[in-house]
């Protein structure tokens, strides 16, 4: 009786298994007559001109305009930053970078001078030859100790330079601007050295481009004290030629002449020059050579086309800056140990 129950219910199960299989023959089969039917269909086309023109109109316009002007980047950054703000770096407080500190500060007055008379004396400038001192030259200091940036940048006009001269043309072209420099700083002397000032002495040199240039700022030159003469700070030990010291309206300035052939209108585009000048101002007001002081710099670039020179005041507030901009620099000098006292 067992048995014939067993039979019967394995008898009743079959039918169900093959209506099983029958069911997933029958779904394969219909997926692929559905895929067969979809690939014998012709591809469908939309036609851009069916489009619902009006609807789409102002999303069409959106897309269309990013190939306009107003995607130009100098704009895209402008608008960002009308937005957003100018773009700010952060740092962490932790990993801020902490103002540098001279250690060995100096004065830029003399507090030892402060008491002698600032009146101009009667007489011929004062020139001191330069002595050849195992002391720190200004020059030297501003090379060694150049910011990356700058020597970089220095490096890349070099090369770019030396591609479109060659070597030999680039060793010619910076051996024509020295040459010229120094005639330039001559013919400066011979003018201030002489009673009147007159561009028409120095009409047959190669340099009468930049004396022109220089002529509307040499009518506010008047009292020169030193011209072409060697400067030494007695404390900290450097030296240097400071080129001139005079009135310039009516401000006793330690003046720098220098040239240039590309328009310099702002101070920030002469570099380290301002540092150099106020070099120049500390050394001279603690060298016992000069019985008076300066406070303030005139930087004046000339130009050999003859167009007008750029004249950089530098006041006294200004001139501490970059007095102490220079601490830094001798600092970071003397701790390379470049064989000096």
């Amino acid at each position: 009786m067992m048995s014939f129950l067993c039979i019967n219910r394995k008898c009743w199960r079959v039918p169900m298994l093959l209506r099983g299989m029958l069911n997933q023959e029958g779904f394969r089969f219909r997926s692929l007559a559905a895929s067969c039917s979809l690939y014998g269909k012709k591809k469908t086309t939309i036609r851009y001109e069916n489009i619902d023109q009006e609807k789409y109109r102002d999303l069409i316009n959106y897309l269309t305009s990013y190939k306009d002007s107003s995607q130009r980047p100098e704009l895209v950054f402008e608008e960002d930053n009308m937005l957003n703000g100018p773009e700010r770096k952060y740092k962490n407080s932790d990993q801020e970078d902490e103002p540098k500190v001279c250690r060995n500060w100096s004065p830029l007055m003399n507090p030892n001078k402060s008491s002698l008379p600032q009146e101009t004396v009667p007489g011929p400038p004062l020139q001191i030859s330069l002595q050849r001192k195992n002391l720190a030259s200004v020059t030297a200091v501003l090379q060694q100790t150049m910011p990356v940036e700058q020597a970089f940048y220095l490096e890349k006009w070099k090369q770019r330079m030396i591609l479109e001269l060659g070597i030999e043309g680039f060793a010619e072209y910076t051996k024509n601007i020295f040459q010229q420099g120094k005639l330039f700083h001559a013919a400066m002397e011979t003018l201030l050295l002489a009673e009147e000032i007159s561009v028409e002495q120095e009409e047959d040199t190669n340099v009468s481009g930049y004396i022109r240039s220089v002529q509307h700022v040499l009518q506010h030159v008047t009292g020169v004290r030193v011209l072409e003469s060697a400067v030494q700070h007695e404390t900290l030990h450097y030296q240097g030629l400071v080129d001139c010291v005079a009135e310039y309206r009516g401000k006793l300035c330690a003046i720098e002449w220098k040239t240039s052939g590309k328009a310099k209108p702002f101070l920030r585009n002469t570099f380290d020059n301002p540092l150099q000048v106020a070099a120049y101002i500390g050394a001279i007001n603690h060298d016992a050579n000069y019985n008076f002081q300066v406070d303030c710099g005139l930087l004046v670039v000339a130009y050999k086309d003859g167009s007008p020179a750029h004249a950089h005041y530098i006041d006294s507030e200004l001139c501490c800056q970059y007095w102490n901009k220079w601490l830094l620099r001798l600092e970071e000098y003397k701790e390379k140990d470049f064989g000096i006292v």
